[in-house]
């Protein structure tokens, strides 16, 4: 697959054309408004990514790779010791606004990782090695959501009833995106599927992102509230789960938007296979099970008055308001790869998969 500037530029993430800037479609406005936000400093790109303005697992390590070229940038004229002490602070910085999520990890990493290995280079020659490397972590993505895609369309039939958690499209990714990437890579060759759409309360991220996604190509999808699942299933319109993952243990467990697991035992209940569909990158083999991953608590206030015109609870009402759910690998079908389908026993198959 050939990646064009064209490709980058019709992701919701992007380098500003002077590069002086991260540039991203805040998703936060959405579906109602296009607002794109100009990101140049590290805390305006931790805000970014801390409050959902960018989000999904893909986007965000595609945001903290461009980050990290942006941030160097502005510490090229530093001296040799303070521009590397000054990234290493700056990606600490930037892995601790959303700790779940690995890809946002990953792509910090990778990026101080091309500093480490030109110790001996100029501080302008390394700005430069960090902008290939920003530009390859994004063209990668383009990539991988192309063979998700692929091997996600291998599982269903045309005509098939699939339901999604969250949003896992382009907005959260680049090009088709990971979890409804097979159905828009099958409706670009004219094969129709149903989409039930749960809204994924408290972000609402289903309604305002997946099916905003869905509609505008062209797809047949329902929104429903995520309490509308179990009845979709048992109506038989349901043939597949679709879903994406911030982070795949070594086992299997994955955590992803809170709710997953509930629709994990849903189709468990009534033999609907449940996959769940993700880049490589998403898989911690250093993380032993689901028990091992860190779930980031969020405010109460998404809960008792982001959507409302006046608050849906007292003050003084207590709120649990996580952002992801772990789902136990043994609810889970199959995990769905750039490099291919993944099937039980996970805690083996996965290790080959990295071997290949």
């Amino acid at each position: 697959m050939i990646v064009t500037n064209a490709d980058r530029m019709v992701c919701s993430v992007h380098l500003s054309e002077d590069e002086s800037a991260v540039v991203i479609l805040d998703q936060t406005q959405l579906p109602n408004r296009q607002v794109y936000l100009t990101l140049q400093t590290a805390e305006e790109l931790y805000r970014a990514i801390k409050t959902l303005a960018v989000r999904g697992a893909p986007a965000i390590g595609i945001c903290a790779g461009y980050g990290m070229y942006v941030l160097a940038r502005r510490r090229a004229e530093e001296d040799a010791a303070s521009f590397r002490a000054g990234l290493e602070k700056d990606g600490a910085y930037l892995v601790s606004s959303r700790p779940t999520a690995v890809n946002l990890a990953w792509a910090v990493k990778r990026m101080l990782g091309v500093v480490a290995a030109n110790s001996g280079k100029s501080n302008a020659a390394l700005v430069a090695l960090l902008h290939d490397e920003c530009i390859a972590i994004h063209d990668e993505d383009i990539r991988m959501c192309a063979g998700i895609s692929e091997y996600g369309l291998s599982l269903v039939k045309p005509g098939d009833g699939i339901l999604t958690h969250c949003n896992a499209g382009p907005l959260a990714t680049s090009k088709y995106g990971t979890a409804i990437g097979p159905i828009l890579l099958g409706k670009e060759r004219g094969i129709e599927f149903r989409v039930f759409a749960d809204e994924t309360r408290p972000l609402l991220q289903g309604a305002r992102l997946t099916s905003y996604e869905l509609q505008r190509a062209g797809v047949d999808v329902t929104l429903i509230c995520d309490n509308m699942a179990s009845l979709v299933m048992k109506n038989g319109w349901v043939q597949a789960c679709f879903v994406g993952c911030d982070r795949v243990a070594a086992n299997g467990d994955f955590a992803n938007k809170i709710g997953t697991s509930g629709v994990a035992i849903l189709a468990k209940h009534y033999g609907i296979p449940f996959y769940t569909l993700g880049p490589a990158s998403t898989i911690d083999l250093d993380c032993p099970t689901g028990a091992d991953i860190t779930i980031e608590e969020r405010e109460p206030e998404e809960i008792k008055t982001m959507w409302y015109r006046e608050p849906m609870a007292l003050p003084e009402v207590k709120c649990y308001n996580p952002s992801f759910d772990v789902t136990d690998h043994e609810l889970l079908t199959a995990i769905v790869t750039d490099r291919g389908v993944v099937y039980p026993p996970f805690d083996v198959n996965l290790k080959k998969l990295f071997e290949k």
